[in-house]
């Protein structure tokens, strides 16, 4: 499923993104066992992070606090240290992208400076991922917004009048919003995913969600609100150092977030309401009949006191039980018998 059909098609299943990020620790090796894991656990895309640690930080920038925790190393006091010992070359991505197409999943990664969004275009990536911390950096999003390529927008930390200035400058590609609570792992009380239809209906955009929450709930509840699109964190192993990979889903966690997902898709429907196939049965069986409460001698008109309303439902249903009053059998109709319009005249 490609995330261009996504944007376009009014119903389609949800588009799950397995987000490796930088959950590769620099490896290639890694990485590449990721993209196959995320396939094998039904992800119908991979998402990496591209980035120059010279372009994206400066030498002083200090480390999130969730980082720091994560870690658990103190020697690293800055984004720069952490950042350079985890970044992959552009030659990297082409061979992960290589190994993506072998495997039917959609490449997808997250340009956090200009010479990676002209590297990932230079690719003919699927789709820009931008983050929660670019989703302003408006030099940035129309340079993206020129390759006329699909945008995910996460929207973490974004006011509603900010996600707005975004969206006013990427004029020449589709978009979709993905709500997000930019904390590691997100506080259930803060994740606020009404939101999330807040910004479908005031901008009229597919939306999804990125989750950064502990496990499966918040991203079933934003499906059956009306996510297209769903993020999640993915490593193989949530003891390797590194900032994500505590907040992150194993690969049998991942495959348990899909078959959550899929399995609620398969609830929600068409929104028709209708007796269903598995119900008719039932129906036959719950359902009530109008029926004789004695016998009905024949050229007997009906009075109210010879109608009861029992079971089975094959009959006529009891909302006709008045047009059958003062109507004269035809024949004899026995007690507890189905009355039909045969019946009567």
């Amino acid at each position: 499923m490609l995330i261009k059909s996504v944007l376009e098609e009014d119903r389609s299943p949800a588009y799950l993104i397995a987000e490796i990020g930088v959950n590769h620790n620099g490896s290639l090796e890694l990485a590449l066992k990721s993209i196959e894991a995320a396939k094998s656990a039904g992800a119908d895309a991979v998402k990496f992070q591209t980035f120059r640690t010279e372009n994206l930080v400066t030498k002083y920038a200090q480390m999130a606090e969730y980082q720091s925790e994560n870690l658990n190393d103190h020697t690293s006091q800055n984004q720069f240290d952490m950042l350079k010992k985890i970044e992959l070359s552009f030659n990297d991505f082409i061979i992960l992208q290589k190994k993506c197409l072998d495997l039917d999943i959609d490449f997808l990664s997250t340009p956090f400076d200009e010479e990676s969004a002209e590297f990932l275009h230079s690719i003919n990536i699927n789709a820009f991922k931008i983050g929660s911390g670019d989703m302003n950096n408006i030099p940035l999003l129309k340079k993206i917004s020129a390759y006329k390529t699909p945008i995910l927008l996460s929207t973490g930390m974004a006011t509603l009048e900010e996600v707005r200035e975004s969206l006013a400058v990427i004029t020449e590609s589709p978009v979709a919003l993905l709500h997000c609570t930019s904390d590691y792992p997100a506080p259930l009380a803060d994740v606020n995913l009404l939101a999330m239809k807040t910004m479908q209906n005031e901008f009229g955009t597919v939306v999804g969600y990125s989750d950064h929450t502990d496990g499966v709930e918040v991203s079933v509840a934003a499906v059956s609100l009306g996510a297209k699109i769903i993020e999640k964190h993915f490593t193989l192993d949530k003891s390797l150092p590194g900032p994500d990979h505590k907040a992150s889903m194993t690969p049998e966690q991942f495959t348990n977030l899909v078959r959550s997902i899929r399995n609620v898709e398969l609830a929600l429907g068409d929104g028709i309401k209708r007796c269903m196939p598995s119900e008719e049965n039932t129906k036959l069986v719950a359902r009530k009949s109008i029926v004789a409460a004695r016998q009905i001698h024949s050229g007997e008109f009906i009075t109210a006191k010879d109608l009861k309303v029992k079971r089975p439902g094959n009959g006529l249903a009891p909302k006709h039980i008045d047009d059958l009053v003062g109507k004269m059998a035809k024949e004899s109709i026995d007690m507890d018998q189905l009355v039909l319009w045969d019946d009567v005249e």
